[in-house]
């Protein structure tokens, strides 16, 4: 998968957005043990291509913290972390074609 830049920074009143909408969703993709690895990034792009906006957990298994999670999912998908809550990472990328979310 090809890393994907993200182009710019998500505003304070954009974040607050996303977090009220965050708080409705209940499904999260959840990451163990294993680390980031292709099949999850394609499952993570596929999700964010559908919803646009999703949750996700880190076990107790995992050994990367969630910032570090999400950082690198900004990295390989072009994606923004809206917020970290304990071992949960929210996070945010425009749909190319199901656009349902609209940021100021």
């Amino acid at each position: 998968m090809s890393e994907k830049k993200v182009q710019y920074k998500l505003s304070a009143k954009d974040r607050a957005k996303l977090k009220g909408l965050a708080n409705g969703i209940s499904q999260r993709y959840l990451l163990g043990k294993s680390e980031l690895d292709e099949a999850f990034l394609n499952l993570i792009d596929k999700a964010l291509e559908a919803k646009e906006l999703i949750k996700v957990g880190l076990l107790q298994s995992c050994d990367a913290s969630p910032r570090e999670v999400g950082e690198r999912l900004e990295e390989a998908l072009g994606a923004y972390i809206v917020q970290t809550i304990g071992r949960i990472v929210i996070i945010y990328r425009p749909s190319k074609e199901h656009k349902k979310i609209t940021l100021d």
